[in-house]
């Protein structure tokens, strides 16, 4: 079975109805959420699926699934070619409109869109985000685009010859989502000089404090990794470990990481003070269970 029909299958299973959650003072935390590569916000077999779940686990929960554009395709193609740092601009200005996200909400990213939000968590505090929960984020980018969902591979094919041939050139990082968190292991000084994105997000080159300062802010931030993950290479970085430098053999876990013991994100105290939560599921990208949805996520959404 391929991944996008395990997808489908995955959330048709959601649908299943559950048991409600909602705060203690009975008024649900506002939710946000933003799609992986090649979606778009009001999929029906996706996004669109995932939106009404929460619907109904979470009586009167406010639910925004973004799009990034004036359409459901453009929302699609955005999703490889605008500049993500745009993106998340568009979506920051959107987020501080909204009167409904103005007490705070919570924020769902699924694979590209989790490290996305986090962006937007790191840069823009305002609206307040509670919790951050990435649904297969590559937070330490990835070194390899193996496959995408089956009706873009075209497109698939044709962003992987550019990542090979010049991810760190001006004009591929500026136009192609993908390379903006490209993160080559045998070239570390080209993407940490060149990386437009996750470089920058990620604290490469300076420290933001406020990005550190903001990030903090979370009450929890919660990653999950698909461990038996075939698109996002290495998967590892879904809980923001990554190879070591100078091969693309070993992993470096996040503990052991610069950016952990330097604290250039404020990771390790967050960690110490339980604000972190790795988790991990057994299945490829995106591919998961109503049950385990249900008992492990629903929590971190009242």
């Amino acid at each position: 079975m391929s991944v996008f029909a395990v997808w489908v299958l995955s959330i048709c299973l959601l649908l299943v109805q559950g048991s409600p959650v909602q705060k203690s003072d009975g008024e649900p935390v506002p939710l946000v959420i933003w799609h992986g590569m090649g979606d778009s916000c009001c999929n029906p077999f996706s996004m669109g699926a995932i939106k009404k779940m929460v619907e109904r686990q979470i009586p009167g929960v406010y639910v925004l699934s973004l799009e990034i554009g004036n359409s459901i395709t453009q929302d699609m193609e955005n999703s490889f070619f605008l500049n993500v740092n745009e993106q998340v601009a568009r979506v920051c200005e959107q987020l501080a409109k909204d009167p409904k996200l103005q007490q705070g909400y919570n924020s769902m990213g699924f694979s590209q869109g989790g490290q996305f939000l986090r962006a937007v968590a790191q840069r823009c505090p305002s609206p307040p985000m509670h919790n951050l929960i990435s649904i297969g984020g590559q937070h330490q980018g990835v070194y390899g685009l193996p496959h995408c969902p089956g009706e873009v591979s075209h497109i698939c094919d044709w962003i992987r010859k550019l990542l090979n041939s010049g991810a760190y050139t001006k004009p591929v990082q500026e136009h192609l989502v993908q390379a903006e968190y490209w993160h080559d292991p045998l070239n570390e000084e080209a993407y940490q000089k060149n990386s437009i994105f996750l470089a920058d997000i990620n604290q490469e080159r300076s420290v933001n404090e406020s990005y550190k300062h903001n990030l903090q802010k979370l009450q929890k931030f919660v990653m999950v990794k698909f461990l038996k993950d075939t698109m996002v290479v290495p998967p590892d970085s879904e809980w923001f470990a990554f190879y070591k430098p100078g091969q693309s053999i070993d992993i470096v876990p996040l503990q052991n990481s610069t950016l952990y013991t330097e604290d250039r994100l404020g990771l390790r105290e967050m960690d110490k003070a339980g604000k972190l939560v790795f988790l991990g599921v057994e299945g490829d990208h995106l591919s998961f269970t109503d049950e385990w949805f249900n008992e492990n996520i629903l929590p971190f959404l009242h």
